[in-house]
């Protein structure tokens, strides 16, 4: 499951963590940035080469949102819905990439090319509402804006 460069990273880990268990998350990230997301099969594998049990590892998965355990689409979306940003109006930006995209929370677009997720803090209240996709944070928005965004992102 793990490619062989990032089963040379896992054995270095393993010389600087005290435990297994303690390697969990560094190895679901490696599997997450190698694989895109985390499958069944992939939470399986994880729990044997770290000796822990699966159990352990699918709560690992479910409980961590950073985590995915289905493919996301090509952009991924995380609207912040926390006080500042519901207060400043995300309501109305969910709303439109609701009817924009044509998914809710959690969903994929059918072509692949979205996932919408819901943020519960992003960290930047000063300049609400906002939204991250991938590394790249979108502040102060408005419907146009959002539009102007998924414009730009469109192949």
């Amino acid at each position: 499951m793990l490619n062989e460069s990032n089963k040379q990273k896992l054995e270095e880990l393993r010389k600087r963590y005290p435990t297994s268990q303690a390697l969990v998350l560094p190895v679901l990230w490696m599997v997450q940035e190698q694989e895109g997301y985390i499958s069944e099969d992939a939470m399986k594998y994880v729990a044997a080469i770290l000796n822990v049990s699966y159990g352990h590892i699918l709560g690992v998965v479910t409980f961590y949102t950073m985590f995915h355990s289905k493919p996301l689409g090509s952009h991924h979306i995380e609207v912040c819905t926390n006080v500042s940003c519901m207060l400043r109006g995300c309501d109305k930006i969910v709303e439109h990439l609701e009817n924009k995209l044509g998914i809710t929370f959690g969903e994929t677009s059918k072509d692949k090319k979205w996932t919408l997720s819901e943020a519960e803090c992003l960290g930047s209240c000063g300049t609400a509402p906002m939204l991250a996709i991938a590394d790249e944070y979108y502040e102060s928005l408005t419907p146009q804006k959002v539009d102007e965004i998924l414009e730009r992102l469109r192949p």
